[in-house]
């Protein structure tokens, strides 16, 4: 009884060994680099993080991309891609607002695709897409072909749903002198210091003191901008 005991412990289980492996694919690959950049930051993402990550060689991966512009093209294809459908009433102005806030959601899923997106040297397909989409909307809801594209221009990358931060970012080696620098606003810009004073308020999850809510930030701009084009159209349909 105790051999046939110890022989049923070492037979490996049949679904187990018997299971097939996921293959690589483009789809799986972008996917997995998603993952990482999200996990970890796309300045660490290189191909060979990316083929120990998928448990590969690397040149496995150049079967699915060329290289790593090619990889990253993909990748925000993906992004891209995760900017569903918005519900259309036909307006453009309330249309528009709703489908550039769901770019600002998906992009905001993924903290590094901001700077991979500004730093594409042409547009894919997918992102033409999602232009044309754009465009659509204010064409259909009524907007003239020539004014949609000056709003285009003056939305610029908010179109996308980011826009230009008032300050950079700090590094974390300078935070000593940025520091000082803030401590010294009150007595030597005064004006600053009042906007900086009016930033500050509690965020709803953490309860912590914050700095500016850049999502009331964006929306404020992005309504800036489509009321001021309100306001064209109407009054260009007075005109005529």
């Amino acid at each position: 009884m105790g051999g046939a005991t110890k022989g049923r412990d070492v037979v490996p289980d049949a679904t187990e060994s018997s299971a097939p492996r996921e293959g690589l694919s483009r789809t799986r690959v972008l996917r997995a680099a998603v993952d990482y950049a999200d996990a970890n930051g796309i300045e660490s993402l290189t191909m060979r993080t990316l083929a120990a990550e998928l448990g590969v060689v690397p040149m496995a991966l150049y079967k699915h991309v060329a290289n790593k512009d090619d990889l990253l093209d993909g990748m925000v294809e993906v992004i891209v891609g995760e900017i569903g459908p918005t519900p259309a009433s036909g307006h453009w102005k309330p249309d528009v607002r709703r489908r550039v806030l769901a770019a600002r959601a998906a992009l905001l899923r993924h903290r590094w695709s901001q700077a991979v997106l500004e730093s594409r040297a042409a547009m894919t397909a997918p992102m033409l897409g999602y232009l044309d989409s754009l465009v659509g909307l204010f064409v259909s809801g009524g907007l003239p072909i020539d004014l949609t594209h000056s709003v285009m221009h003056a939305l610029g990358n908010r179109m996308w749903g980011f826009g230009e931060d008032l300050f950079a970012a700090t590094p974390p080696s300078e935070t000593e002198s940025f520091n000082a620098q803030k401590d010294a606003l009150p007595a030597r810009f005064p004006n600053l210091a009042a906007i900086a004073a009016a930033a500050i308020h509690v965020d709803p999850e953490s309860g912590r003191l914050t700095g500016c809510d850049s999502q009331a930030e964006f929306e404020f701009a992005l309504d800036l901008v489509l009321d001021g084009v309100e306001r064209l159209d109407v009054r260009d349909g007075k005109e005529d």
